[in-house]
């Protein structure tokens, strides 16, 4: 098999993002290849399949936790899949993958931070970061997305922020992460203020609007450890990810009552579907679930 994936590689190689040809390369070296490499593709059969997912669950880290999780195993499934379907309609045989789901994700969960606590971080944040953090509360950008944004795509003027790349390990990609990704963010006052501010600060520096004192773009670990950790450490506050700030932005969003359809366009979501079964349960008035919202229409109209 190791030959066919090589091949599958190269030829898909085109239709890839560098940042999921990575990915997919290092599954299957880490995973695939150590199992089936040897096996003619033809020679794969559904009980090797289930065989090897049942090794990716039995793996453990040092604590004997499951060291895999199932949409980990599932990834590492697909691209098996995705070689195994291929090989089959190229060589006439009968695909090993019929009936095989997938295994159940455990949903994520997710700690927004309150608009208190923003208002805490945004005030001792340092001074050089302080628009940075402005914009990815109040935007909802990916860390790509704010790291890799440029003044290119900045439109004072009409106050959009155009996403069109990213910045993935460090290296620019010259597109997004989805389609929908692709978009047009409208800047509130509070956004527009700090793009402003920045403008005088790295314009002359670098193309990017958030950048080291060299011109060069952030990276994402060195803004986490040097940044982001203390930072949170000093008031106080529990350990989040940055990505959490994009949480941030659509539980406010939506508490503000924001157009789901809106906030779904902003965050480059191809649907509300998110929105529904990710974020409602944190603004309690977007379902009005205690009956205020029909007792008010009533009060109004009888």
């Amino acid at each position: 098999m190791v030959d066919f994936g090589d091949v599958w590689l190269a030829e898909n190689r085109i239709n890839w993002r560098r940042s999921h040809r990575i990915s997919i390369e290092g599954i299957l070296a880490k995973h695939v290849m150590p199992v089936f490499g040897n096996m003619p593709t033809e020679a794969v059969k559904r009980e090797h399949i289930i065989s090897f997912r049942a090794q990716l669950g039995d793996l453990k880290d040092k604590v004997g936790r499951q060291l895999l999780s199932n949409a980990r195993i599932n990834k590492i499934m697909s691209v098996l899949r995705q070689l195994l379907n291929e090989a089959s309609l190229r060589y006439e045989f009968s695909t090993p993958f019929q009936n095989i789901k997938q295994l159940k994700n455990k949903p994520k969960d997710i700690h927004p931070f309150s608009l208190n606590q923003v208002s805490q971080i945004l005030s001792e944040v340092r001074l050089d970061y302080i628009n940075y953090y402005v914009v990815r509360f109040f935007t909802g950008m990916r860390t790509g997305e704010i790291d890799g944004l440029k003044w290119k795509y900045v439109d004072l003027e009409k106050r959009l922020i155009l996403v069109r790349e990213t910045i993935v390990d460090g290296k620019q990609e010259l597109d997004t992460k989805t389609n929908t990704s692709f978009r047009e963010i409208q800047m509130s006052n509070k956004v527009y203020d700090a793009l402003v501010s920045q403008l005088a600060a790295t314009k002359h520096l670098s193309e990017y609007v958030f950048c080291t004192l060299n011109g060069s773009p952030l990276l994402h670990g060195n803004v986490t450890r040097r940044v982001w950790k203390p930072l949170l450490a000093r008031l106080g506050l529990e350990y989040r990810r940055p990505y959490q700030s994009r949480h941030t932005t659509a539980t406010l969003w939506l508490a503000a009552g924001e157009s789901p359809e809106w906030i779904a366009k902003q965050l480059g979501h191809a649907n509300t579907t998110m929105l529904f079964t990710v974020y409602s349960r944190y603004v309690p008035n977007l379902t009005r679930q205690d009956g205020s919202a029909f007792e008010s229409l009533l009060e109004a109209n009888l």
